[in-house]
């Protein structure tokens, strides 16, 4: 008996550890995290720059994209779901089991006063402002979260449904990558000439000077040089448009997307970091005072 109480001592003593070192790991994570969120700034959509930023706006679906949650056909711009089977052992006890899942990919988006940008979910740490779960009988919801009868002991699904909605407001920290629709000097000029020896006749018409039926080295290079400085300016004419869009981090920085505004987001992670704290000195305290009982009994 004496034995078996040190031993369970000792195994409380090593899990309580074990949590300690995992509570302040990620105490230390947390205040990284937070570091980066408070010391950048806050910035506007139409002046941010190429590289980590954090931006505040309105979210709403891109053009030509219009996402709906599959499991409930709600409009929104982003959407996470899980189904999941109950089971039921030998002796009677309930488990959960998950059976499909799934996240949209679809890049929305956010518009503050100044601007727009694209912001691609992949691989972000998302905060819902839409989370329901609901049960039923299919693999496959019949009704609707609001239609629910709530659960249902006979019920074998459980769905979850997250989403981030149409309107939300919505801070989001991750990297801005930037790109022009426009094509080099280059790529036009080649476009171009590819257009013109597509139409053989014109292009004799035009650039066989000598007029023997083909286009000699020398003729070739003053279509070249024509479609060159054609090409220039088309492109001095053209409008440029640039799109921005804001994706995974490339250096660790954290890809956050959250419906709340900027301090509120720092303030969150602090309070992260003081509960894992929390958790990491108890649990360290209590370990000890379990590796001591085990001392003294061994001693006794």
């Amino acid at each position: 008996m004496g034995n078996s109480t040190i031993q369970h001592y000792w195994l409380a003593a090593g899990v309580l550890a074990a949590v300690a070192c995992w509570a302040l790991y990620k105490f230390v994570a947390s205040i990284r995290r937070d570091r980066y969120l408070e010391d950048t700034p806050l910035v506007r959509i139409r002046s941010a720059a190429q590289g980590y930023v954090k931006v505040f706006g309105r979210a709403k679906p891109a053009p030509g994209n219009a996402t709906v949650a599959p499991l409930s056909s709600r409009p929104c711009v982003w959407w996470s779901y899980s189904v999941e089977e109950r089971h039921r052992n030998a002796r009677g006890e309930t488990s959960w089991r998950a059976i499909d899942s799934a996240s949209s990919i679809a890049p929305f988006v956010l518009a503050d006063a100044d601007g727009e940008c694209l912001v691609g979910p992949v691989n972000a740490e998302i905060t819902p402002t839409k989370h329901d779960v609901w049960y039923g009988d299919l693999p496959s919801p019949s009704v609707l979260p609001s239609e629910s009868r709530g659960f249902m002991d006979s019920d074998s699904y459980r769905y979850t449904e997250r989403m981030l909605c149409i309107g939300d407001q919505l801070s989001v920290a991750g990297e801005l990558r930037s790109s022009s629709d426009i094509q080099t000097g280059d790529g036009a000029t080649a476009a171009l000439l590819r257009a013109w020896k597509s139409d053989q006749a014109a292009l004799l018409d035009r650039f066989d000077q000598n007029h023997d039926g083909k286009i000699d080295a020398a003729e070739w290079e003053t279509a070249r040089r024509e479609a060159a400085a054609e090409s220039r300016s088309h492109l001095l004419q053209s409008s440029i448009v640039r799109t921005s869009c804001i994706g995974e981090t490339t250096h660790g920085e954290p890809f956050l997307i959250a419906p709340m505004d900027s301090r509120h987001l720092v303030r969150r992670e602090k309070l992260f970091a003081a509960m894992f704290f929390a958790i990491g000195i108890l649990s360290a305290g209590f370990s000890a005072w379990a590796a001591e009982q085990a001392r003294a009994l061994t001693t006794f």
